[in-house]
């Protein structure tokens, strides 16, 4: 795949978590009884920047952890060797029920990881409700899902693919676009 476009710089990305930790801030009249829940893999580490902007704004920690669905994915597609899921762990160290959860990812393509993640959920408590945060938007939903908060809305083809990286990860913020 062919780089088409760069949709987020560094400085973007940064001013788009702002934004969405204000966003999260007003709807929630504060973040009591909030806990940011960032979906593995990339989605952890923006869920932890925006910990941070909402610490910086509000003078709070806010409850943060960190969630696995591969067991939950219906197109299961990484795999070990004996055949069976690469599962990492979820590390979420605060009950959830009756708790405000905003999930956290990267990209909402389809809705079908946002979909697991709320399985996973359920099975770990009754949260009062369920909110999700993205950096980006491409659209092209395949579940009725959208996103409370949102980064970017990068419509795209289906022959287009977004990469975020992120310099936890891969030692550069950045949002592109790739064609074939």
């Amino acid at each position: 795949m062919n780089e088409k476009a760069i949709v987020l710089d560094e400085q973007a990305i940064s001013r788009a978590l702002t934004r969405i930790a204000h966003e999260i801030i007003e709807k929630n009249k504060g973040i009591e009884d909030c806990v940011l829940i960032g979906i593995r893999t990339r989605g952890i580490f923006l869920a932890d920047r925006l910990a941070k902007r909402i610490n910086q704004i509000e003078g709070k920690e806010i409850e943060l952890g960190e969630l696995d669905i591969t067991l939950y994915r219906d197109d299961l597609s990484k795999k070990s060797n004996d055949g069976e899921p690469i599962v990492k762990g979820s590390d979420i160290p605060v009950n959830i029920t009756d708790k405000k959860v905003i999930l956290v990812d990267d990209v909402l393509f389809t809705g079908r990881t946002v979909r697991a993640a709320m399985d996973a959920l359920v099975d770990l408590g009754r949260p009062s409700q369920i909110q999700l945060a993205v950096l980006v938007d491409r659209g092209h939903r395949e579940l009725p899902i959208r996103a409370d908060f949102v980064g970017k809305n990068v419509p795209t083809s289906q022959s287009e693919k977004i990469t975020v990286t992120l310099t936890e990860v891969d030692q550069v913020d950045q949002v592109t676009i790739l064609e074939n």
